[in-house]
């Protein structure tokens, strides 16, 4: 089942790399719109100016209607530049712009992390000591939690 899944999971890391990036982004959609503007301009016959004006006015899905694909190949391009930009690339930046905006001002820093669990380290020591001098028997710790990405094997019932 792994192997089936791998592939997404290789898509869904391009995904995150690739919008975590707006240097890319942007790149990605000048690139898309030149490259559609181009293949536009072969199949339909027009200029470089017009063609490139089509991929934008397409891309942003806005269709003022001056200049239309009128054979099969240009309405498959159309097509797949609408669906791209509106199921992939625009969600992206949006997204990417969003999460900027949203800055959490009370998320702990690595470093506050680490004091943290060291001094949790530390109060552990003195409750076993404490504990130790009174004769109280401590519960055993809790096993650490498995690292990010590694799954814990599941139960079977019987």
């Amino acid at each position: 089942m792994d192997v089936l899944l791998l592939p997404f999971r290789w898509v869904y890391r391009g995904l995150v790399w690739f919008a975590n990036s707006p240097r890319t982004l942007i790149t990605s959609y000048l690139l898309m719109i030149v490259v559609a503007g181009v293949i536009y301009s072969h199949v339909e016959h027009k200029s470089a100016a017009d063609s490139v004006w089509w991929a934008v006015v397409t891309a942003s899905t806005v269709g003022y209607g001056d200049i239309s694909p009128t054979t099969g190949a240009g309405r498959a391009l159309a097509a797949l530049l609408i669906s791209t930009m509106v199921l992939l690339v625009i969600p992206l930046i949006t997204a990417h712009f969003a999460s900027q905006l949203i800055v959490d001002d009370d998320a702990f820093e690595h470093d506050e992390q680490e004091e943290l669990k060291a001094d949790v380290r530390r109060m552990r020591a003195l409750l076993e000591e404490l504990a130790a001098r009174q004769g109280i028997t401590l519960p055993p710790e809790p096993p650490p939690p498995p690292p990010p990405g590694v799954r814990r094997a599941r139960r079977t019932r019987r």
